[in-house]
């Protein structure tokens, strides 16, 4: 059975940035600012859209179950203090509306990849067995 590691999280992290910041970023490069131009292929719009939908629902569900609301809303608010350091100590310049947006969307987009390795990672913290691995793994 494969261990959650490092690589998994930069992964989900990694995957989790492609999806929020494919949906909308404040950079004009995103699936919000294709659809919204009056041109192109409507169906492969749609079905994109579908897609994102879908992959945000997987994400959300994910997070909702692994870490429940209240784990949301505390992991939301230790980005977002993490956020505010940097911001106090001049690393990170959030005047312009853009880096602000930004900053907000990389914010969520932990808040997924969190979700979705949350499992993985209390079950190393705690060292306890999931059911999937006593059943997968069982000598008999």
């Amino acid at each position: 059975m494969h261990e959650f590691g490092p690589v998994d999280l930069l992964a989900r992290l990694l995957s989790g940035l492609a999806l929020v910041l494919g949906t909308y970023n404040p950079y004009a490069m995103s699936y919000f600012h294709w659809i919204t131009e009056h041109s192109g292929n409507v169906s492969a719009k749609i079905l994109v859209g579908v897609l994102l939908l879908i992959l945000h629902v997987v994400a959300i569900l994910s997070s909702m179950r692994s870490l429940g609301l209240i784990g949301i809303g505390l992991l939301t608010a230790t980005f977002a203090s993490g956020a505010w350091v940097l911001i106090e100590n001049g690393l990170l310049h959030v005047e312009d509306p853009r880096v602000f947006t930004f900053t907000l969307l990389v914010i969520l987009a932990c808040v997924y990849a969190s979700g979705l390795s949350w499992s993985h990672l209390r079950n190393r913290l705690s060292g306890q067995v999931d059911s999937t691995d006593v059943t997968f793994n069982s000598p008999v």
